[in-house]
């Protein structure tokens, strides 16, 4: 799986002589660490942002001293420190879960199952052939031949660890979060135990309405007919050809009339 998918996307190792700091630093974070540290680079500088990552770390250091070393409480204490140290944050008081994100975290939710006994993974699939379109569109895209392959990678972890874990791995489409987040994101909150929240009808950063998604992700509208129109962007050979490389997975989500 490596030689798949970067690193910075993985769950995190630790070297086993490493000090706290160390670890901190260990743990990629890209996106954030470049909006605190070099703001005038990162692609989310227009967005407000009271944030100190030198500061996490002391917070993160702090709370190793009281935990120790090991994988689980690495990463339990950087997502605390995370939001102790995000002074701008839009706090209600009620928070209770702390949630983190990578695009293909589901090849590594048994470690994280593993290493987090409270924790869930939630896994989001999205058409292959939207999904496709929308890479090529960044500044250096994968093959289609790369990108399918890690497309039914992920689908593959996802559902093997969804028998293997049914009751903390869990897969939505994304299409029906589009269709109606408050039911479809409202039945997993209320699974987990957790509020059917306002919040869900719609994209947010830290409390205000998104107009768009990107620079969150390569989408902007996220509706169906925005949806489908991404994958009609594509060939009839493209399209076809994206077809034979899924074809095992598209009866299982429901993908096979998606596309003509």
């Amino acid at each position: 799986l490596s030689s798949m998918f970067p690193l910075k996307y993985r769950w995190p190792t630790f070297a086993l002589d490493a000090a706290p700091a160390q670890d901190f630093h260990a743990i990629i974070d890209e996106e954030c660490k470049v909006r605190a540290r070099t703001p005038q680079v990162s692609k989310f500088r227009h967005m407000p942002f009271d944030f100190d990552d030198n500061e996490r770390r002391d917070i993160y250091v702090n709370y190793i001293a009281q935990t120790g070393r090991s994988r689980g409480d690495n990463m339990a204490a950087f997502f605390r420190a995370t939001f102790d140290a995000w002074q701008d944050y839009n706090r209600t008081g009620g928070e209770v879960v702390h949630v983190g994100y990578s695009p293909i975290i589901g090849v590594d939710a048994d470690k994280i199952l593993a290493d987090l006994p409270n924790a869930h993974v939630l896994h989001v699939v999205r058409n292959p052939w939207s999904a496709y379109a929308d890479t090529k569109k960044r500044p250096v895209p994968l093959s289609m031949r790369h990108y399918m392959l890690g497309w039914t990678l992920n689908q593959y972890y996802a559902l093997y660890y969804r028998e293997q874990y049914p009751e903390r791995m869990h897969v939505v489409r994304v299409e029906d979060v589009m269709a109606d987040p408050q039911q479809t994101l409202g039945d997993l909150c209320e699974k987990l135990g957790l509020d059917r929240a306002e919040s869900l009808r719609t994209p947010t950063w830290n409390g205000t309405e998104l107009e768009e998604v990107y620079p969150w992700g390569t989408l902007r509208k996220v509706t169906p007919d925005a949806n489908r129109a991404t994958a009609a962007e594509l060939s009839a050979a493209e399209r076809a050809t994206i077809r034979e490389y899924t074809w095992q997975y598209l009866d299982v989500f429901d993908y096979r009339s998606f596309v003509d």
